[in-house]
């Protein structure tokens, strides 16, 4: 199996609640099942008030890895939250780094107070673009909601990087790993999730 990049450097960032470990465990799972080394660290802030929640996913095909990725050493973020996308090129980001983003934000209890302020999206969008190679926005939130469940944006997520063409991703094998993790009522509603990710990412010009 042929990477990019050997170990690829993947990082999915999000806040608590938002389902972005899942992702990695599923992701992870995944590329398993193609014999890839696919080791997977995980940071936690205040989870349980909305705090950032980081999974670094690296991929091989030679040997593990350590769970940590360098600083500056990403290869392509995934951001469920829009800020969150900002906080991770800060450390992890590079002038190639691709990034995806959800555009829905989550709001810290101190912007909801009004002691906080929150960025306007499209002054996301341009410092996202400013610190990466190539970006793409898509609300994923928006579409899991049309689907019937929010947290579904994660699976969408999962979809839009297999739409991304970065790993070696086939919905066979997300299909076997749901099967193994889930219910049968539960596996068509995130199969479906997979499939709209991975139209909403071909749908759209990369932006650089």
């Amino acid at each position: 199996m042929i990477l990019s990049h050997d170990p690829y450097n993947l990082i999915i960032t999000g806040v608590g609640g938002q389902g972005n470990v899942l992702a990695s465990r599923i992701m992870g799972d995944m590329l398993s099942r193609l014999d890839l080394y696919v080791t997977i660290g995980e940071t936690f802030g205040a989870t349980q008030r909305g705090g950032s929640v980081m999974s670094h996913v690296r991929v091989s095909s030679r040997s593990t890895w350590s769970p940590q990725i360098p600083k500056g050493k990403a290869h392509m973020i995934v951001a469920l939250e829009p800020i969150e996308a900002v906080r991770s090129l800060k450390d992890y980001g590079n002038p190639e780094v691709r990034v995806l983003c959800n555009t829905r934000p989550i709001h810290a209890i101190g912007v909801i107070c009004g002691e906080q302020a929150y960025p306007g999206l499209e002054n996301i969008k341009t410092w996202v673009r400013e610190l990466s190679h190539t970006a793409w926005f898509i609300d994923a939130t928006e579409e899991a909601l049309r689907l019937g469940n929010p947290i579904l944006g994660n699976i969408i997520c999962v979809g839009a990087i297999a739409g991304a063409g970065v790993l070696p991703m086939k919905r066979d094998l997300l299909e076997m790993v749901l099967s193994d993790k889930m219910p049968p009522s539960k596996v068509a509603a995130n199969l479906t999730a997979y499939d709209r990710g991975i139209e909403m990412i071909q749908g759209q010009a990369a932006e650089s």
